[in-house]
């Protein structure tokens, strides 16, 4: 099993004030969380959180860090319009509205100008897929017992892009094991994170960081990669990043945190970014030599290149001097994956993968109930089609891309609760792997694969006892032969269990 997660910031917005302040937002969000979790919620605990370490042996200068690095120091507290300063625990202060800790083992917290659902610890692509899922269920929550509380409602997004030009991230965790050469990992992972897009990309009208140019683009993130490898994740953003923080045993493993990754609202896509990344990263781990004919000699250009080619031609010049197509190197990475297939739910996702990319090498509209920026396209399509005109030729032409009608549809496609992939998904008209029951029991519980089973049990059965959680410790307040804090290590991403929860629940 590889341990994965998920993390997502979706955009808000108050329709009945669109310019309202989005840090605000965000953070009378998350207190409406924290009530609709009727108290089963916990601070944060930011004694595991090292942003500056790189991976590549090195320690970033806190004085050249951006403020958006220093995550474990500080956070924009709009309440009081300050920096409020914290440390791993004692008395600087923790304003509660920025954090939640859940009893499914996710955090609902302020991360810059957005809310973000940080997805419990999973161990299967199918589990990513359930409690992402459940993510955006809680976060709908939280806007409705906003509306109660506020008499006000904000509208939350499921995208990347505000279409002013900023870019807002979801972000995919992987253990991976240490004695793996980092320089080796990125290297050999580039190509896939860079050629997967045409799987598992969201889709975007709009070319260019602030969709100056017209078109329609298969990923939302690709015009916003800039570098092929850094320590950064709101600006020059790399396709490979490099923060050291493991939240796990720092001698066993390490994270790699994957920022180029859209936004998805489909079950497939998400299922598929998942999946086949692992089992990449199992071929990376067992030094498999067939990866090497595969390292791309430009990764940063063929972003865009292959975000920009709806036709999945383009050929892309490979460090070898050879030239392959996206779909290509995606069949390539399939075929080296089945040997890596080690239980059924990587059989799953070798059988989808397949499916996907012999639809998409036949005609991209037969993968739209698959594939996510296949199925948004099929969608303007038709509005293009149903508002065609005739131009100045006299030739009947479609709707332009410049057309704002088709900004506010790809806009409205992300949107929670309502948006045009939520309708599609209830009509049936794409692929769901999951099924209403269980995204509603991982709202409250958390996965019983990893230690967020752990963390979990303490926040929903015992939140009196939590004085903070972190994804590697739970810090409870109560009487000890040492004291009134009492730290538990959770350094095993795979422990499920604690002895203390067993005396406890007794």
């Amino acid at each position: 099993m590889r341990v994965a997660g998920i993390e997502t910031e979706y955009g808000i917005v108050d329709p009945a004030q669109p310019q309202a302040n989005p840090i605000l937002l965000s953070s009378r969000l998350v207190s409406a969380c924290r009530l609709w979790a009727n108290g089963r919620t916990a601070p944060w605990d930011y004694g595991g959180e090292d942003p500056l370490q790189d991976q590549r042996g090195m320690r970033r200068d806190r004085a050249k860090a951006g403020a958006d690095m220093l995550t474990d120091v500080h956070e924009w507290d709009p309440a009081h319009g300050r920096i409020s300063l914290r440390r791993r625990r004692g008395s600087w202060e923790d304003p509660a509205h920025l954090n939640a800790v859940l009893s499914n083992g996710a955090r609902f917290y302020v991360d810059h100008a957005h809310p973000e659902y940080s997805g419990p610890e999973v161990a299967t692509a199918h589990e990513a897929v359930v409690w992402d899922r459940a993510g955006d269920a809680i976060a709908l929550a939280a806007a409705e017992r906003y509306a109660v509380e506020e008499d006000l409602r904000v509208e939350l997004y499921k995208n990347n892009v505000d279409g002013k030009g900023a870019s807002y991230g979801t972000h995919e965790n992987f253990l991976v094991r240490r004695d793996v050469d980092f320089d080796e990992l990125a290297r050999l992972i580039t190509s896939h994170l860079v050629t997967r897009q045409v799987v598992v990309g969201a889709g975007r009208v709009g070319l260019g960081q602030r969709g100056e140019r017209p078109g329609f683009q298969i990923s939302q993130r690709a015009d916003y990669m800039e570098t092929e490898i850094g320590l950064e994740t709101t600006l020059r953003r790399p396709i490979v990043n490099t923060r050291d923080e493991p939240h796990a045993d720092r001698k066993r493993w390490r994270r790699l945190h994957v920022i180029i990754g859209d936004a998805n609202c489909l079950d497939v896509p998400t299922f598929l970014k998942v999946g086949t990344t692992s089992l990449v990263l199992s071929a990376i781990e067992a030094e498999d030599e067939r990866l090497d004919a595969l390292v791309l000699a430009e990764p940063v250009a063929a972003v865009s290149r292959i975000s920009h080619d709806l036709s999945l031609r383009a050929e892309l010049p490979l460090a070898s001097g050879e030239v392959a197509t996206a779909l290509e190197i995606q069949r390539a990475l399939l075929t080296i994956a089945r040997d890596y297939a080690a239980d059924a739910d990587d059989v799953q996702v070798i059988a989808r993968w397949e499916q996907v990319l012999d639809a998409l090498g036949r005609d991209i509209f037969s993968a739209s109930k698959d594939v996510e920026w296949v199925a948004k396209l099929q969608l303007l399509g038709r509005l293009r089609d149903k508002h065609s005109a005739p131009g100045p030729d006299g030739a009947v032409a479609p709707l332009p891309w410049t057309d704002p009608r088709l900004a506010a549809l790809d806009l409205q496609w992300s949107r929670l609760g309502d948006g045009w992939a939520a309708r599609l998904s209830a009509a049936g008209a794409v692929t769901r792997l999951t099924d209403d029951a269980e995204v509603a029991a991982a709202v409250h519980a958390a996965p019983q694969s990893t230690r967020a089973a752990v963390r979990g049990a303490f926040v929903g059965a015992h939140p009196e006892l939590v004085d903070a959680a972190g994804w590697s410790t739970v810090v409870l307040d109560r009487e000890t032969a040492h004291g009134r804090l009492e730290v538990l290590h959770l350094d095993d991403p795979l422990q499920t269990s604690h002895p203390l929860l067993e005396q406890l629940d007794g």
